[in-house]
């Protein structure tokens, strides 16, 4: 993963441009009815049960948007919450709170639905050696976000993007003229470029696992699309000699089967892709 000063610039970017997008030359709404010296203060609202993301983003917004906000915060992020809770107040200039408010609610709807989604694979996992990873599969602009929400939610983060970790798939063998080859020239780019980087490298049957544990230097394999019976074969067959990874439409129904085969992390692009944002509102008290 990216480090935390690489995710932070990347979070400050979202802010810039998510303000941008969405106030323009201003907000016009507010500064057609109300005057600009106004205070106010907002609620934000729980209308839905699950776990808090995006409190500490929410912050983050509000100072962006006018340093003088005061902002109150009474669930802190990756806590549970229920339908009428009341997850933190935010005081000071009306106009700077709805200039906000957009932004703070679309982030943390999303994030929240994403941290539910990971904690229910993580109370799945609990007590087996596998832990729940995301994928790339994010919205695009929002990648830092949807992380950070996987982590709330307490799953792991796979690589940020394309550039912190090298993946091996299917479409890079078969373009590369398989496994090895692959291997060898990414060692070798590595090598030239002067890179640290882990290497992860797919397997589709057995044979390919075979063939990758003949070559040294990955970090770790996906076996992806595997069924139980040969995923347990292939974690016998790479017995700790590197990580292993399975993958490929696991769900909440399927997901504690595979990890009961003995792999280090199941990914799932789904805690990302696949979620309902949870219900919550900003409302003036």
């Amino acid at each position: 993963m990216i480090t935390q000063e690489q995710f932070q610039k990347e979070v400050d970017l979202i802010i810039k441009n998510a303000i941008r997008e969405d106030v323009g030359d201003g907000d016009h709404s507010s500064l057609a009815c109300i005057p600009a010296h106004a205070s106010g203060k907002a609620k934000l609202l729980v209308k839905d049960n699950g776990i808090l993301a995006g409190v500490n983003f929410a912050y983050q917004v509000f100072q962006y948007v006018d340093k003088d906000l005061i902002v109150e915060k009474f669930i802190d992020d990756g806590e549970q919450i229920v339908n009428g809770d009341v997850a933190l107040y935010v005081s000071g200039n009306s106009q700077s709170i709805l200039k906000a408010e957009r932004l703070v609610l679309n982030a943390m709807q999303r994030m929240s639905a994403i941290a539910t989604k990971t904690h229910e694979f993580a109370k799945i996992l609990k007590g087996t050696n596998t832990k729940i990873l995301d994928t790339r599969k994010t919205t695009p602009g929002l990648r830092a976000l949807e992380k950070w929400a996987v982590k709330i939610g307490g799953g792991e983060n796979h690589r940020f993007a394309l550039y912190d970790m090298i993946m091996l798939k299917d479409n890079h063998i078969d373009f590369a003229g398989g496994i090895t080859k692959a291997i060898d020239k990414t060692k070798q780019y590595l090598k030239e470029k002067d890179l640290d980087l882990k290497i992860i490298v797919e397997a589709r049957n057995l044979d390919e696992i075979e063939e990758i544990l003949s070559n040294s230097g990955v970090h770790r394999i996906l076996i992806d699309n595997f069924n139980y019976e040969d995923t347990r074969k292939a974690v016998k067959m790479i017995n700790g000699k590197c990580q292993t990874e399975s993958s490929g439409g696991i769900t909440l129904e399927t997901a504690k089967l595979y990890a009961d085969c003995g792999v280090d992390f199941i990914s799932s692009g789904a805690l990302t892709h696949s979620v309902y944002n949870l219900d919550l509102s900003l409302k003036a008290v």
